[in-house]
């Protein structure tokens, strides 16, 4: 296959959809026409899973891995990071000759070298942080949002999905004779669940809950920007031979429609994994296929990379397969395979912890329900367990384990030996300072410190070159004089400020390791800041 007649690729990931908020899947309440015309001319999954919350998912699905391999944890307290050694789909795709952009929510690390345009995309329209009004950037809103274009900020005009697509189509008519890989990675319907009265009324019509019909019109008005997408690709003759993918990450936020699956977004039962996958390409790929074979999204890039026929290093792993035999509508017996699944909140992988190893039909859970607590403690002989039949009871109501003891002692086994592989030399990615291609660059305390029992203990950082450096604390409201201090490789310096001074100057040496940056008042010591906040955010400039 030459340069020329390799297939675009569009790649739309939603925030907080889950699996029930789509009309194909019995949702006679949320309008998707666009959406259900994915999954009806192209292929569609039935149990495709994600992780029970955002990074781990993106990461996954970026890179073909489980994302502990990437450095990922979980969203935000220094859970984000994703290591910049990571191959990313933009960069193998670039390599290949594509051209890249992103358009949406990154969520892999807003510092060099995690940003998206250090990761292989060309163009980067993106915001920071877990979500537009998270920090760093507070307040911020869903219209006229503060957003990123590559390195510099702007002010954008509009509601952030228009503009986010808007983006999207001005770059694939520029780029309509080369091929194209876009990934369109959507805040919404993450909240807060801001949307025109336009979107919302309708719903709030039909008698639904105020916040059920916010949401129902920030999933339509993504449908809509979908079949803007489509009328364009359609007007270029690109149609044909662009490969559209449709997914979301996770399980809905809060209780509403969700075809019958247990629990929601954060938790490892059905209603907080399963997502919908809908794969649309008229020239590749059979129309009305579905399949309720497993599969998940570290499967997206080593199939993108076959259908796409883009090589990847011979020495780079990957934990997905390729689905290209499946979705072709091959008669094929397929794998028998085991996905793992796993999130929580916490400074370091915790075995058991909110983790499930589900096969074609059953499925293996430890401590559901738990992956929001932060110092929670598990049992490495006696972890609690659960097993379900999801063919005979998709909706988790019936727990069997005891009926099958050595099925689920093997399930742990099969467990225990992923978890072994893949977190046993997890390492969070690392924040570049000093580095030209980010500075001055800011050190967002709530998104990006560390976190030890949910307090801030400094950034895991690589300091790039030895040298003067000025920090620049963020102290908002905080009257009085007092102090600046850092700590960095077992070396403690403290610069005096008056009232309302903010700024001091450090000798840093090249090296890795934590830096810790604190702010001191005269009456009441280290103050400590843990809210997801931009107060305590520091920025630092190399200054040679």
């Amino acid at each position: 296959m030459d340069e020329k007649n390799r297939p675009n690729v569009v790649l739309i990931i939603t925030d907080d959809q889950g699996y029930g908020t789509v009309g194909v899947h019995g949702n006679d309440q949320v309008r998707t026409p666009y959406m259900d015309r994915l999954a009806n001319e192209g292929v569609a999954f039935d149990r495709f899973y994600g992780h029970p919350l955002c990074s781990p998912s993106r990461a996954a699905l970026m890179t073909g891995r489980y994302f502990y391999r990437t450095g990922i944890l979980h969203t935000s307290r220094g859970g984000a990071l994703m290591s910049g050694d990571e191959v990313t789909a933009a960069e193998l795709f670039r390599d290949a000759g594509y051209r890249t952009g992103i358009f949406g929510k990154w969520h892999l690390g807003d510092n060099y070298p995690m940003r998206p345009m250090d990761q292989g995309f060309e163009k980067a329209v993106w915001h920071k942080g877990g979500g537009i009004g998270q920090a760093p950037v507070r307040p911020n809103s869903y219209f006229d949002s503060l957003l990123w274009r590559e390195g510099e900020d702007f002010q954008a005009k509009g509601y952030c999905t228009d503009v986010f697509f808007d983006e999207a189509l001005v770059f694939i008519e520029e780029y309509q004779s080369e091929p194209f890989f876009i990934y369109i990675p959507t805040n919404a319907p993450h909240g807060p669940l801001e949307i025109s009265d336009e979107y919302a009324d309708p719903y709030r019509e039909m008698g639904l809950d105020d916040s059920v019909a916010r949401i129902y019109g920030m999933v339509e008005n993504i449908d809509d920007n979908i079949g803007r997408l489509l009328e364009l690709l359609e007007r270029l003759g690109l149609d044909e031979d662009t490969i559209i993918i449709f997914t979301s990450d996770h399980g809905p936020a809060g209780g509403r429609y969700n075809a019958g699956l247990r629990s929601t977004k954060g938790d490892v039962y059905e209603g907080g994994i399963r997502v919908p996958y809908f794969m649309r390409w008229p020239k590749g790929l059979p129309a009305g296929f579905k399949t309720d074979k497993i599969a998940s999204h570290i499967d997206v890039l080593p199939t993108l990379l076959s259908l796409c026929n883009v090589d990847s290093p011979s020495d780079l792993r990957m934990d997905g397969v390729d689905l290209t035999p499946l979705i072709r509508g091959h008669d094929v017996e397929w794998l028998d395979r085991t996905l793992f699944i796993q999130t929580h909140r916490g400074s370091r992988p915790r075995q058991y912890h909110n983790c499930t190893a589900l096969t074609q039909r059953y499925k293996w859970l430890g401590y559901p329900g738990t992956g929001g607590q932060w110092d929670f403690e598990t049992s490495s002989t006696d972890p609690v367990m659960e097993l379900y039949d999801l063919e005979d009871d998709p909706g988790e109501e019936k727990e069997i384990g005891g009926q099958m003891p050595d099925f689920v002692a093997q399930m742990r086994k099969d467990y225990d030996a992923w978890f072994d592989d893949v977190a046993s030399d997890w390492q969070a990615g690392v924040i570049h300072i000093g580095n030209s291609a980010e500075n001055p660059l800011t050190l967002c305390r709530y998104q990006d410190s560390e976190y030890i029992s949910e307090l801030p203990h400094g950034w895991r950082v690589k300091i790039e070159q030895s040298g003067t450096y000025e920090f620049r604390i963020n102290r908002e409201s905080l009257n009085g004089a007092g102090a600046l201090g850092v700590q960095w490789q077992g070396n403690s310096q403290r610069s005096p400020l008056a009232a309302g001074e903010n700024t001091g100057r450090f000798e840093l040496e090249a090296g890795d390791g934590k830096l810790e940056i604190w702010f001191e008042l005269e009456d009441i010591g280290r103050v400590t800041f843990s809210s997801n906040l931009t107060i305590g955010d520091v920025e630092v400039d190399y200054l040679g």
